[in-house]
């Protein structure tokens, strides 16, 4: 198999992990915003947040990275955190502030998208610091959810929730700006070249 078909796959393994993850966000908000079902609304982001690592790992273990991985990957974790952003301010679980960071960040982030396709750029790499991000932005609203309810473990979900969403802001913020200078760079090489 040439190294070009290998990138044009479609069915792979890590690729339904992704299309699972994508089916998931309508039912987790439909399960936060219609019934209120939280115990299986926490369940899909759990079960999301798992997947999204196994997806990675199966990838770079099995050599089934591909062109189309690369774009739905990253798209089904931006979905999940903007619909579970939306879902959480909507039932007031988190805070306007939380959510303003984050959308910035992604504002901040997707301004530098036109000088990148202006000089044949499509996207770059997503990198470790920026998979740690979502990582932990992954598993900081699952827990927040916890930390609403009542029961003993509610008080320990609320630290480690925000442990996980101030770290995951901070870390989703000095990857944007990582990306930006990334393309800052691309740009002034294509400029002199």
């Amino acid at each position: 198999m040439s190294e070009t078909s290998a990138e044009d796959r479609i069915w792979t393994v890590p690729n339904l992990l992704s299309f699972l993850r994508l089916l998931g966000v309508p039912v987790f908000l439909w399960l936060v915003l219609g019934p209120k079902e939280d115990g299986w609304a926490i369940g899909v982001l759990a079960v999301a947040g798992f997947t999204d690592w196994l997806d990675g790992k199966i990838a770079r273990a099995f050599n089934q990275t591909s062109r189309l991985g690369r774009l739905i990957d990253p798209a089904a974790d931006k979905l999940y955190v903007f619909c579970t952003l939306l879902a959480l301010l909507l039932r007031e679980v988190i805070p306007w502030w939380l959510v303003v960071l984050i959308v910035a960040r992604e504002l901040f982030v997707g301004a530098s998208i036109p000088a990148l396709r202006k000089y044949g750029y499509k996207a770059l790499q997503v990198h470790f610091l920026g998979k740690a991000a979502m990582f932990n932005l992954m598993y900081a609203f699952p827990l927040l959810f916890l930390a609403t309810h009542p029961g003993w473990y509610a008080d320990i979900a609320r630290v480690v929730g925000w442990a996980f969403a101030l770290w995951g802001t901070g870390l989703y913020w000095w990857a944007g700006v990582l990306y930006v200078v990334q393309v800052r760079q691309l740009v002034t090489a294509a400029k002199k070249g």
